[in-house]
């Protein structure tokens, strides 16, 4: 059942009979009808009418309409205004560019423009490594995406898409400093996406794919980290395999099991699901076992998609076959990033001992939290109304902070398993317990301790190479 969240917030403006019960009539409607009052303001008083101010949270769009309807139901209750607070913040866009420097005399702008600007041209044409140290390109990210799978809405286009994007480069900025710029691309061919990426690429310092549809968005970043000198990261991808891994290890040590010992199946095989695989099989886990839509992966399906034919081949040793009710039987991890309302409890009773379930499927996830409580040791989703949220933005930010920071150019495993460690190791052993598995993300130590070791991790992988 949905609880009313800032998500769905409203501020319904009303004018009302100045009586002694108006404002806990007011109040009382909101509630009988399961809004959450936030905020009650009188902005204005006369005589014969109150004007006030009701903010309140509503669990969606029609039951935002169901408080003010309740409202404007009340005698003597006029609705003037109903302003949704989500529209409100991104009127004109949540992002903008500022100087870095002044500009107040023509000193400054000699400097800044021409014709001093023309020495550093120059030198940039000399050595063009030095547009990392004299330029944006020094601190600067492109979030690229063409509209094809944004959130849980899927193909509504790269105009739509932008909010999502311009969401993105406002956390890049509060959590690690990062600028970062939304590139919306009106393509979903592949070829044009990788040319227009690398045409777009001597301004920034990496790229980070968004919201890209799998398959494709493996091959725009495989070949775009062939084809460029800066790190291609997909947030999809890597940014939630990241977090998942980190979350793992300290699921794992809050039940005392090894990874090595254990069992684990991966609910879903697109772009999140695959590089979770991927980076656990860096780790060593004792099984896993992949489930899609047609049930386990096993090299005698016959799939003919690249990815899944790598996955059949890299998991499920003993062939097994069957649904997601059958890979969980016995299993000690499960982790779902695939669809709402999969199993129940009694699925989870099946599986091993102090079993760990992470239910990811954003806003709904593949169990209830609540049924998965009832036999699994340790819960986790990707909401922020339960406990253990794992969230991309424990690692993105940090990520590129690092990759900046070290004038990286490329991305390893090596540098996705630091970054993991270090949100990891932010949950020290006083705080780790079955409800609080991973850092929140508003922890100021989170970022810089994933930048840190993503930059020590580059720095090691560069002295490697050389």
């Amino acid at each position: 059942m949905p609880v009313p969240g800032p998500g769905y917030s409203i501020t319904v403006r009303v004018e009302a009979p100045p009586s002694a019960s108006a404002a806990g009539d007011l109040t009382s409607a909101v509630g009988r009808v399961g809004g959450v009052l936030t905020a009650f303001d009188v902005v204005e008083s006369h005589a014969d009418s109150v004007v006030v101010d009701l903010t309140c949270n509503a669990t969606s769009a029609e039951h935002a309409r169901v408080i003010t309807d309740a409202l404007g139901d009340l005698d003597g209750v006029e609705v003037r205004k109903v302003s949704d607070r989500t529209f409100l913040i991104h009127l004109g866009g949540k992002i903008e560019i500022s100087n870095k420097v002044p500009l107040r005399n023509r000193d400054d702008l000699s400097r800044a423009y021409t014709p001093g600007v023309a020495r550093v041209c120059m030198a940039i044409a000399e050595n063009p490594e030095d547009a990392r140290r004299l330029t944006i390109k020094r601190n600067t990210v492109a979030v690229v995406t063409d509209g094809s799978a944004v959130l849980g809405l899927g193909n509504i286009g790269p105009a739509a898409a932008l909010p999502v994007m311009e969401g993105k480069a406002a956390l890049f900025k509060k959590f690690a400093g990062v600028d970062a710029w939304p590139v919306c691309l009106d393509t979903q061919d592949t070829e044009e996406i990788i040319r227009a990426v690398e045409l777009i690429a001597p301004v920034y310092g990496g790229v980070n794919l968004e919201d890209i549809a799998a398959p494709r968005c493996f091959e725009i970043e495989a070949r775009l980290r062939d084809k460029l000198d800066i790190p291609v990261f997909h947030d999809d991808q890597h940014g939630t395999a990241i977090c998942v891994v980190a979350a793992l290890r300290n699921a794992l040590r809050v039940v005392d099991k090894s990874l090595a010992d254990c069992k684990i199946v991966v609910c879903g095989v697109g772009a999140a699901g695959s590089a979770i695989i991927r980076l656990l099989l860096q780790r060593g886990p004792g099984d896993v076992l992949a489930v899609d839509v047609d049930g386990i992966v096993h090299a005698g399906r016959g799939d003919t998609d690249a990815n899944l034919r790598w996955v059949a081949a890299n998991t499920n040793r003993d062939s097994t076959s069957g649904s997601l009710h059958d890979a969980l039987v016995g299993a000690d991890v499960f982790i779902g990033v695939s669809a709402p309302d999969l199993f129940g409890a009694d699925q989870v009773a099946t599986m091993a001992d102090d079993a760990i379930v992470f239910a990811l499927a954003n806003p709904d996830p593949e169990i209830d939290p609540i049924e998965a409580q009832r036999h699994a040791a340790v819960v986790a989703t990707g909401r922020s109304d339960y406990p253990n949220q794992i969230n991309n933005v424990l690692a993105f930010p940090g990520v590129f902070r690092g990759l900046l920071d070290a004038q990286a150019h490329t991305i390893t495993d090596q540098m996705l398993l630091a970054a993991a460690d270090a949100i990891a190791d932010v949950v020290d052993g006083d705080r780790l317990n079955a409800s609080f598995i991973v850092p929140s993300v508003f922890d100021a130590a989170v970022a810089p301790a994933v930048a840190e070791a993503v930059r020590k991790a580059t720095t090691a992988t560069n002295s490697a190479t050389t």
